[in-house]
């Protein structure tokens, strides 16, 4: 039983840990705190064979105090309860009591003030002495006379599960047990990701976000023998026993921990991460990630849409439409924005109809599927049959044979394929929609079988082809940093020669050149974020997550990771450190190394304390950290950097990926250009073509968008929607409008023929007033010349920045802006200017389109 990636997640990741010692002698301090006596701060509990320590303890990073439990001598220190999470203490003087109604106090011994109270009712004094217990379970129970258990902390859990605690309700009370992420590392209070059933239609575990009603994860219906989604739980595990209780008193899961052989610790963690799997080293020193969900896009919720299926072993796209159904945006769909689903492509007529297998899936969201555990399969099917509004059923039951019924009468939701594992779904389909045998199982087959053994060629092809690579073209390549194990790991190691073949039109040498690149040691990669830990996650793009991470000289850097699951893949990393290493400017994110080892693919880079532009423009709490003349600064500060890559740099450079999000801020604000790993190198003005279009939807020209043409005037039109969302603070996407749907560059053209450009500025910076109306008029006029329909008609970067820099440059009128697709250019407006819509989205795509 199992929270991120890819992403990721961002991320949120549940991460399953277990660590392997020997349990230690029994300790000499109390276990008990008596009904006469208190626990002062610097004082313990200590359960009675010395697992778990109870006391106070400070966060790292922080000064405050705060109660909790932890394992007892392990290190670090690893909290697994906390009671005062919203309440810390700022001074020593507090202390535990039990007061005179059977309560738990945390108060101040000076002041009286109090910092948290387990509340329990008055029997516990009237059912005579009480006493607090710490138990080797690591649960803190409360007891009164006879045993009888008043309240325990396993039923208020903070952001870990033990073994034997409950995650679930108590219908009988009424008590809900579910976790919540700590604020940070050096803040327990509730974070903003929580993880718990819910109850509606049949139970499920969702992770969810505090400020957005869409769950994060979703783990499926328990089936008998684990949850749908999550077939790593195996029900003959050697180690651990997995249980799920639904009755008429109780809906909880739990997992045991079988310890006959050597003692096994183990803990659940609703935690900040990404998609990481680790194995326990040898002798068991150190916690060691055992199992971690979410693992990749497809377990973030709802990936596909409705009726769409998430598979990730297909490879790219991972998105498709259930047989009969087609996808309900085909533009989005090939940009790879499946979020709109999929729609029927012939409607049921309730008496034709029939069911398509879906085998080894996921089932979809039953929030409002209902169930009856009492019937057959068949039986399922012919309720199902009887009911118009029946769009799908499976089996509730799987243990020992299918058995029970689920039927779902809404639309089918967060459906992924596992290639072992998961369970049968029948859906129903109009019967012209059916395969020929009723099933599809024999096209199925045909079409496993041509897979197969295309995959096996390909498999063979591409380990011929690096073997060839490593044992013929070694030399000058990427040199894997397993051949530097006799440097000390947790240092850098010295520049390698890594020499650069690129040729032709893409490099205006043309000729090979040799670049020095420092080639980290993974050991010291993973020293360096703590084993790419969740506190240390930056965020996650196209590219996979980014990490921070201090070398052993003090350095603090960030450490980008290729995702196993990213759009881009080698030849991206190759090219990026290719790129960057050639290019040095103040305005360009510096490359400090990278890392090859195995399959893993590493970019080590200086430090951006203040992440991504995308964090404060969109943002609008922070945005108003981003005034107006701070605004300017960054707009200069970009174009500068561009500039340099087209006109000043040895090599002109395309960037092609031009956004927010990879303009990154230093300590004092000032951007820098970010991700090369679609850039180009050109020698001359000619516009080129790919049949690979890359890029992020929305800041893509027309002309690269739809056909593949690209330029320096591409970099120059996503500069200009850039500019557009830094003045505005919105993003490029679909907005409405007077009841239509209209992009950032429509609206900003709109107002600027109506001579109400002032009006698109971001409200946070307006109401500050501190800003120059010209300025502010300036830059819109230079961002709708950027971004006119005509490549030829756009300014080069020498001449935006000028005319950014020189506010009594005389500008010309910008023409009508181009948009990303062309919707509606059938007809003239009554003007003569073509009207036109844009649908954007914010994912980086890779489109292959054959021109």
């Amino acid at each position: 039983m199992a929270a991120g990636a890819r992403p990721p997640l961002a991320l949120l990741l549940p991460l399953f840990v277990t660590f392997f010692f020997s349990s230690p002698s029994s300790a000499s301090a109390a276990d008990t705190l008596a009904a006469n006596s208190s626990l002062s701060d610097g004082q313990t509990l200590v359960s009675a064979t010395g697992v778990f320590e109870l006391g106070f303890f400070t966060p790292v990073s922080s000064t405050a105090r705060f109660l909790g439990i932890w394992y007892m001598g392990l290190a670090p220190q690893t909290v697994v309860w906390v009671a005062n999470r919203e309440a810390p203490i700022n001074a020593t003087t507090a202390s535990l009591a039990i007061n005179g109604t059977g309560s738990l106090v945390l108060a101040d011994a000076s002041s009286g003030q109090v910092f948290w109270s387990s509340n329990v009712s008055g029997t516990g004094a009237a059912a005579g002495p009480v006493a607090a217990q710490l138990l080797d379970s690591g649960n803190f129970v409360l007891q009164g006379a006879g045993g009888a258990v008043l309240w325990q902390s396993f039923d208020y859990p903070s952001d870990t599960l033990l073994p034997g605690m409950k995650l679930g309700w108590d219908l009988t009370t009424g008590l809900n047990r579910y976790l919540t992420t700590w604020r940070s590392p050096g803040d327990p209070s509730p974070g903003d990701y929580t993880f718990g059933f819910d109850l509606r239609g049949v139970p499920e575990g969702f992770i969810r976000r505090d400020d957005d009603t869409t769950p994060v994860y979703r783990n499926g219906p328990w089936n008998g023998l684990q949850f749908s989604g999550e077939p790593e739980m195996e029900p003959n595990n050697s180690n651990f026993l997995f249980q799920f209780v639904d009755n008429a008193s109780d809906v909880y899961y739990t997992f045991l921990v079988d310890n006959s052989s050597g003692g096994v610790v183990s803990r659940f963690v609703l935690n900040q991460s990404s998609v990481q799997r680790y194995v326990c080293p040898e002798g068991g020193q150190g916690w060691s990630l055992y199992w971690s969900l979410p693992r990749d896009q497809c377990d973030n919720y709802g990936h596909c849409g409705d009726f769409g299926v998430c598979d990730t072993s297909s490879g790219s796209p991972a998105c498709a439409c259930v047989h009969g159904f087609t996808p309900a945006s085909p533009r989005d769909w090939e940009l790879r924005d499946s979020s709109a689903g999929c729609r029927r492509v012939t409607p049921l007529n309730c008496t034709g109809d029939g069911f398509l297998q879906l085998r080894g899936v996921k089932l979809p969201d039953t929030t409002n599927a209902t169930e009856d555990a009492a019937i057959t399969v068949d039986r399922c099917r012919q309720r199902c049959l009887a009911n118009c509004s029946c769009l799908a059923y499976a089996a509730s039951n799987i243990k020992g044979g299918d058995s029970g019924c689920i039927i779902w009468s809404s639309l089918l939701i967060d459906i992924r394929h596992f290639s072992s594992g998961g369970q049968d779904l029948y859906v129903r389909l109009a019967a012209s929609d059916l395969p020929s045998n009723g099933d599809g199982s024999r096209k199925k087959n045909i079409v496993v079988a041509v897979l197969v053994s295309l995959s096996a060629i390909l498999l063979f092809g591409f380990g011929g082809f690096f073997i060839w690579i490593k044992f013929f073209r070694n030399k000058g390549r990427f040199q894997s940093a397993q051949r530097f194990n006799s440097f000390d790991s947790t240092v850098p190691l010295a520049p390698v020669q890594v020499q650069d073949r690129s040729k032709g039109k893409e490099d205006e040498a043309g000729q090979n050149s040799d670049l020095n690149v420092t080639l980290f040691d993974m050991d010291a990669i993973a020293f360096s974020t703590d084993n790419f830990s969740a506190w240390n996650k930056l965020g996650e793009g196209g590219f996979g997550p980014v990490y921070k991470g201090h070398l052993e000289g003090g350095q603090t850097v960030a450490v980008k990771r290729l995702s196993k699951y990213s759009t881009q893949g080698l030849s991206e990393f190759k090219n990026e450190v290719m790129l960057i290493a050639k290019l040095q400017h103040v305005n360009l994110v510096r490359l400090l190394g990278c890392c090859v080892h195995g399959e893993e693919r590493i970019l080590v880079y200086e430090y951006m304390e203040n992440k991504s532009l995308d964090n404060f423009i969109f943002d609008k709490n922070r945005s108003s950290q981003l005034h107006w003349s701070k605004r300017f600064d960054i707009i200069l500060g970009i174009a500068r950097g561009l500039l340099y890559l087209h006109q000043d740099s040895r090599y002109k450079v395309i960037h092609r990926d031009l956004k927010a999000g990879n303009i990154l801020l230093d300590k004092d604000m000032n951007p820098k250009i970010s991700d090369f790993g679609v850039a180009r190198i050109f020698g001359d003005d000619t516009d080129s073509r790919t049949r690979k279009v890359v890029g992020t939807y929305g800041y893509m020209s027309p002309e690269y968008a739809m056909d593949g043409v690209f330029s320096v005037k591409s970099d120059v039109f996503s500069f200009g929607v850039l500019v557009l969302e830094i003045i505005s603070g919105r993003k490029n996407r679909g907005m409405y409008s007077s009841g239509e749907q209209t992009s950032l560059l429509s609206q900003a053209w709109k107002l600027w023929r109506e001579g109400n450009a002032l009006a698109l500025l971001d409200e946070a910076v307006a109401r500050a007033g501190a800003h120059r109306s010209s300025e502010v008029l300036r830059c819109v006029q230079v961002a709708l010349l950027c971004v006119q329909e005509r490549p030829d008609d756009r300014p080069h970067m020498a001449a935006v920045f000028l005319a950014l820099g020189n506010p009594g440059a005389v500008l010309p009128q910008p023409r009508h802006p181009g948009y990303c697709t062309a919707t509606d250019r059938g007809s003239a407006s009554t003007d003569g200017e073509w009207s036109s819509t844009c649908t954007v989205n914010d994912v980086t795509v890779t489109i292959v389109e054959g021109r």
